[in-house]
């Protein structure tokens, strides 16, 4: 039987973050979330189970509502980056989720690590 898009994209999702987390044990994981509208990333402690730092596109302090492009994209990796050293974290792995690794979700990352992430 044939699955479609939505169960292929939660199946993709599972395998990504099961290798990852297998690889992985005991940093700090950069999720991200990538919708039509709006894009979200944030830093997950998964041994406590908290968020250490966040950033969304919705956020009104970086005047980004509605809008789902790489100067957005960039802009929330940026913040994220800038909020993680304030919490004191420089070292985490990428979690795209079930995600392809291109245009937002690339434009995120890469400003994340401008921003001094590792990863």
């Amino acid at each position: 039987m044939a699955l479609d898009k939505q169960q292929q994209f939660r199946k993709r999702r599972l395998r990504v973050r099961n290798k990852l987390k297998s690889a992985n044990l005991g940093r700090l994981r950069l999720s991200v979330h990538r919708s039509n509208k709006n894009i979200h990333a944030q830093l997950i402690d998964d041994v406590q189970g908290r968020t250490v730092a966040a950033a969304s596109s919705l956020e009104p302090s970086l005047g980004l509502a509605g809008r789902n492009n790489l100067e957005a994209a960039a802009k929330v990796g940026a913040t994220l980056a800038e909020r993680a050293k304030a919490a004191g974290i420089e070292d985490c792995y990428f979690d795209r989720g079930g995600f392809r690794y291109h245009g937002g979700i690339k434009a995120l990352a890469d400003a994340a690590r401008e921003g001094g992430l590792k990863f």
